[in-house]
C-alpha cells in the first residue's frame, strides 16, 4: 500500500488548507473526509463565510485581499482599520482574558498573511455589505470587525478551497471517518485506523493533522461537558462532526485543553431540521435582534440586546436561550427596524407572526397577551432620547429596567409589529487538544506527539464562553496552514534522519 506523507482528517476549511500547505511545502497527501461526497465540507460549508483579520482599512484590503475592489467601490464604503491591538482586545474582552496568549498572538498576527495567502491559491473576497454594514448617507458603514467574506460564503469558499485541492491533484476519499491512531513503541504517530462503509482498515503514513471538527454533533457528548439539556439543541452545520479525532487523541495520551463545558451556539429559527440543511445554510440564523427585544415564553427579556455589537455577543446569547424555558427565545420588532434586518429573515423557511397590536402579536405566539403588553410598555417607557445610530454603539438605551438596552433602544410603537420564534442551534465546541505554536498535538506530560498537528474546531484553548465572530474561519486557516507546514517539515526532516 502506498504510504504518504501526511495524512488529514476532515475536509472543512482548516483541513483543507492543510491539505494545501502540505503540499505546497513538498508532502504527499491524503485528505480523510467522514461525510459522503454530497455533504463535504463539514461546518465551514454552513456559514457566512466571514473572516476577521488585522488590516488598515479598504485601501489596504483592496491591495491584495479584494484586489479587484474598484475605486468606485472603495469610495462608497467606510470600512474601519482592524488593528492588531483592536483584534486582541476583542478577544480577550469576550473570554474574559481566558485565551490562551500564545495563540492567540499567533492567529492574531498570522490573520493578514494568511488571507494573502488564501487569495493566492484562487480563494476570492468581497465586502460583507448585506450582514455587517448599514447605509448611512449614501455610503456603506462597516461595523464590527468582521467585514470581508469568502464570495459565496462559507459553501464557496469549501467549493473553491476543493477545486484547489482537486488542481493540485490532492487525494480525497469519502466516507472515510478516522477512528484511531497507530504509534510505534517510542510514540512516533504512524498511521491511522479508519472505518468506511466496507469496513475498517488502516493507512500507513509519516505524521496526521487532525482538523475533523468538535464534538458539536454528537448528542451523547454534548450532555457530558456541555450539560443536562443540550442533546436537544439543533445543529447549526454538519452532521458528521462526532468528536471522534479528539477522542482518537486523547485514546493515546493528547492532552484535553479549553473550554469543555462550553461552545459556540446562536439564535436559530424554532423550525429548523435537526442538523443543517445545504440549501437554507446559516439563514435559519436571527441576529438582529440588537434592533429589537427579545422574551421568553413568559413574555421576559432576559439579555441585554444591546450589550455589544452583535459579533460579540450572538453565540454566549445563543446559550443563554437554552436557560429559558422550552429553550425559546422571540425577537420583536416594529417598523422602525423591520427594513433594516438581515436577509435571513426574508427567506420563505421562517418561524414568523405580524400583528397590528402587541396582545394580538402575543395570542398568536399563545403568550399571555397582558403579561407581553406588560414587558413591552416597561420597555418603551425606560428608552432614552440620544439619537439612534445602527452602525455605531451608539449609547441611546433603556435605563432603570432589568436587564437594560445598553444601545440602539428605540421605542416598539409603530405597528404592524413583527415576532420570530427562535431557539439555540450550536455551532462548534470550545473544548479540544492542546497544541504548541507548531501546531504540535501535546501529551499529557506537555511533550509533542510526534507526528501529530491539529487545527481547526477540535484545537481547545483559544475561545472560552464566548466568541468574536469571524475567527473561526480564521483561525481554521491560520492553524491549518501552520499544520500543514509544521507536517511536511516533520516528514522532510524525518526522512533526513532516515537517510541518515
Amino acid at each position: 500500500m502506498r504510504e504518504y506523507d501526511v495524512v488529514v482528517a476532515g475536509a472543512g476549511n482548516a483541513a483543507l488548507c492543510a491539505a494545501i500547505s502540505a503540499h505546497e511545502n513538498g508532502a504527499r497527501v491524503l485528505v480523510l473526509e467522514r461525510a459522503p461526497e454530497a455533504e463535504r465540507g463539514g461546518n465551514s460549508y454552513f456559514t457566512a463565510g466571514g473572516f476577521r483579520f488585522v488590516h488598515e482599512g479598504a485601501e489596504d484590503v483592496a491591495s491584495d485581499i479584494i484586489p479587484d475592489m474598484t475605486a468606485e467601490e472603495r469610495s462608497k464604503i467606510v470600512l474601519p482599520p482592524h488593528s492588531r491591538k483592536f483584534f486582541y482586545d476583542q478577544l480577550m474582552e469576550v473570554t474574559h482574558h481566558q485565551s490562551d496568549e500564545d495563540l492567540a498572538n499567533l492567529l492574531i498576527d498570522r490573520s493578514r498573511s494568511t488571507m494573502a495567502w488564501l487569495r493566492s491559491h484562487g480563494i476570492r473576497f468581497v465586502p460583507m455589505y448585506g450582514r455587517q454594514s448599514f447605509l448611512v448617507d449614501g455610503k456603506h458603514h462597516f461595523y464590527g470587525g468582521v467585514n470581508i467574506e469568502a464570495v459565496g460564503g462559507g459553501a464557496g469558499l469549501v467549493e473553491a478551497e476543493m477545486a484547489r485541492l482537486e488542481k493540485l491533484g490532492i487525494e480525497i476519499r469519502y466516507g472515510s471517518a478516522l477512528i484511531g491512531l497507530v504509534q510505534r513503541p517510542d510514540r512516533v504517530v504512524t498511521g491511522v485506523k479508519i472505518r468506511t462503509p466496507q469496513g475498517y482498515s488502516e493507512i500507513a503514513t509519516k505524521s496526521v493533522i487532525l482538523a475533523c471538527g468538535g464534538f458539536e454533533s454528537n448528542p451523547e457528548m454534548r450532555v457530558r461537558y456541555l450539560g443536562s439539556g443540550w442533546d436537544l439543541c439543533r445543529v447549526r452545520g454538519t452532521r458528521h462532526n462526532m468528536g471522534e479525532g479528539i477522542l482518537a487523541a486523547l485514546a493515546i495520551g493528547a492532552r484535553p485543553f479549553g473550554n469543555w463545558s462550553s461552545c459556540h451556539a446562536c439564535e436559530w429559527d424554532i423550525s429548523a431540521p435537526p442538523y443543517g440543511d445545504r440549501w437554507v445554510l446559516d439563514n435559519f440564523q436571527k441576529h438582529s435582534y440588537p434592533l429589537g427585544i427579545m422574551v421568553n415564553i413568559n413574555s421576559k427579556r432576559f439579555v441585554d440586546e444591546g450589550e455589544d455589537y452583535r459579533n460579540l455577543t450572538y453565540a454566549k446569547f445563543g446559550r443563554e436561550i437554552m436557560n429559558q424555558p422550552r429553550r425559546t427565545a422571540i425577537q420583536i420588532f416594529d417598523q422602525q427596524t423591520v427594513a433594516m434586518l438581515r436577509d435571513e429573515y426574508r427567506i420563505k423557511e421562517v418561524t414568523k407572526v405580524e400583528s397590528d397590536t402587541i396582545a394580538g402579536l402575543a395570542e398568536q405566539l399563545e403568550l399571555d397577551p397582558a403579561e407581553l403588553e406588560k414587558t413591552v410598555s416597561e420597555y418603551n417607557a425606560a428608552c432614552g432620547p440620544e439619537p439612534y445610530n445602527p452602525a455605531i454603539l451608539d449609547g441611546k438605551a433603556a435605563r432603570g429596567i432589568s436587564p437594560p438596552k445598553s444601545n440602539w433602544a428605540l421605542p416598539i410603537n409603530k405597528p404592524p409589529y413583527v415576532a420570530f420564534v427562535t431557539t439555540t442551534g450550536i455551532t462548534f465546541t470550545f473544548g479540544g487538544l492542546q497544541i504548541n505554536t507548531s501546531g504540535e498535538v501535546q501529551d499529557m506530560t506537555d511533550q509533542s506527539i510526534p507526528g501529530l498537528y491539529a487545527a481547526g474546531e477540535l484545537v481547545g484553548g483559544l475561545f472560552y464562553e464566548n466568541y468574536p465572530g469571524g475567527t473561526g474561519l480564521m483561525s481554521g486557516s491560520v492553524f491549518g496552514k501552520l499544520a500543514g507546514e509544521s507536517a511536511a517539515a516533520y516528514v522532510g526532516a524525518s526522512d533526513k534522519r532516515s537517510v541518515a
